[in-house]
């Protein structure tokens, strides 16, 4: 049996100080984590925005549940501490913490090993349905990692829980006597990737998770008849962040609220938008080696040598002038398929379009007759990889993104970085991120006709080889670093501490 890895030790502080002077470590609770678990760009963007934290000097821990993928880029695993039992409802688990035995440069990743659990084929569920426990398995994450932190961290923390998975932990902080008193003086904040994914369930979880029924009310987990875990973060959160400025204000309307639009709203000062960031030197077509051949602001010429790779890959005739459409992301209503499959445009243009994603069924048949019905003009590739993405973004001429909504979306900055426009909707991220017809080209009402027209738009500027060179290298120069980001939340941070310590000089 392998010898348990001494607790970190990440300040000069004792485990459990309060000195407020003592920097803190910043804490991340998030049920994903690139490139360990991941199903779209909540790991990435948690990654990315740690990562970034860590360059800049803080001492930063990321929590993530011990999935059954982890161990396919995690193999080798060292026990981090011993064992603890939770107690969660009405029943006990055991819980072990891990860390790679050579972990990579960058925040300290531990991963939460609950095998009841997490030891599944799927991280939310298997066959397009979600595990009927999902509520239990991240109250018995968020509360486990509670338990842990004065065991593992030393010093100060502030927590810092991504969407409906970790909201618990914000409430157990709140409501658990033995845990108020320990965090009286703990910041939180709560970033809220997705607010369309709010974890939603019946009233009887309140029992299995150990909620506390006097929090059960309209004011804070309480939502027409059921449980909102996401309601609940956003009443106990010191601070609430959302990925975009604009999603942000679109939050805060019954139209774009998700049925939460008065919780944003009281909210007030209490919640800004953040627009997300990509790590530019793994996102950069002059140090790609993923990609064909390398290009520059200054020298786009390997461009084309990337197109044609890519029309090859997708069983596409080689054709330089034609322009070449792409998509990359999941095939859900979110994303705007049906705008897409119902384009007059898509069907009928004298141009190519090549799709590469997985995701709802209806939508990946549709996209494969389109490709039948048109095999000259359109590739489907539903396997989904990294090095295919990479590709995609240094071969098409025109990215498009017609989504319903985007909190911020990442695959326009990356799209822009590599000189591919982007046909998008102005909505979250994407009209935060893309200035029209200088980096790309948007359109309001989701709705074919518009979505054409977005089409039309950036044709016309394609058919001018000057006027396209011209806004091609305006996009390349975009910076959508996490630095800027980076400073924001810190930023946030400063503001929840303060809150923070106000809390605990009332409790005092």
């Amino acid at each position: 049996m392998s010898k348990p890895t001494p607790a970190l030790s990440l300040s000069s502080s004792a485990p459990g100080s309060s000195d407020d002077r003592t920097a803190r470590t910043i804490v991340h609770l998030t049920a994903e984590y690139s490139p360990y678990a991941r199903t779209g760009g909540l790991a990435e963007a948690v990654m990315g925005l740690a990562n970034f934290q860590v360059r800049g000097g803080a001492d930063v821990v990321v929590f993530v549940p011990l999935y059954r993928t982890v161990r396919d880029h995690a193999p080798d695993l060292a026990p981090l501490g011993r064992p603890i039992v939770v107690d969660l409802g009405f029943r006990s688990e055991e819980v072990r913490f891990f860390r790679e035995v050579h972990p990579p440069k960058g925040p300290k990743v531990v991963f939460v090993d609950i095998p009841s659990a997490f030891a599944r084929g799927g991280l939310y569920g298997e066959g397009g349905r979600d595990y009927t426990d999902n509520a239990r398995r991240f109250a018995l994450f968020s509360r486990a990692v509670l338990d842990a932190i004065p065991r593992l961290i030393a010093g100060p923390v502030l927590v810092h829980a991504h969407d409906w998975h970790t909201s618990l932990a914000l409430m157990y902080m709140r409501s658990y006597e033995q845990l108020r008193e320990r965090y009286a003086t703990t910041p939180t904040v709560l970033s809220v990737h997705n607010a369309g994914y709010q974890g939603h369930f019946p009233s009887s979880v309140l029992s299995e998770c150990g909620i506390p029924p006097e929090v059960y009310d309209f004011r804070h987990l309480e939502w027409y008849g059921r449980v909102n875990l996401l309601k609940g973060g956003l009443t106990f959160a010191d601070m609430v962040v959302t990925v975009s400025p604009t999603h942000a204000q679109e939050l805060r309307t019954a139209g774009g609220g998700f049925g939460l639009h008065e919780v944003f709203q009281w909210l007030g000062t209490r919640f800004t938008g953040i627009t997300n960031g990509i790590d530019q030197s793994v996102w950069d077509p002059s140090q790609d080696d993923q990609i064909t051949a390398r290009f520059t602001i200054d020298d786009p010429a390997n461009k084309a040598r990337c197109k044609a790779a890519l029309q090859r890959s997708f069983g596409l005739p080689q054709r330089r002038k034609m322009p070449l459409f792409g998509f990359t992301g999941r095939l859900v209503a979110q994303k705007g398929l049906d705008l897409l499959l119902n384009s007059h445009r898509v069907w009928t243009l004298d141009a190519q379009f090549v799709f590469l994603g997985a995701g709802e069924s209806r939508f990946e048949q549709a996209l494969l007759a389109l490709a039948q019905a048109r095999p000259r003009h359109v590739g489907v590739q539903l396997d989904f990889t990294d090095r295919m993405e990479h590709r995609l973004m240094a071969g098409v001429d025109i990215f498009l993104m017609p989504s319903q909504y985007e909190p911020c979306g990442l695959t326009q900055l990356r799209a822009q970085r590599y000189g591919a426009l982007p046909v998008g909707r102005r909505v979250g991220g994407i009209a935060d991120t893309i200035e029209d017809d200088v980096t790309g080209f948007l359109f309001d009402e989701f709705t074919p006709t518009s979505f054409d027209q977005g089409i039309s738009r950036a044709l016309a500027r394609f058919s001018d080889p000057a006027a396209w060179a011209a806004r091609m290298r305006a996009a390349m120069k975009r910076d959508f670093g996490w630095e800027r980001a980076a400073e924001r939340y810190a930023s946030v941070y400063q503001r929840a501490t303060e809150r923070a310590q106000q809390r605990g000089a009332s409790q005092s």
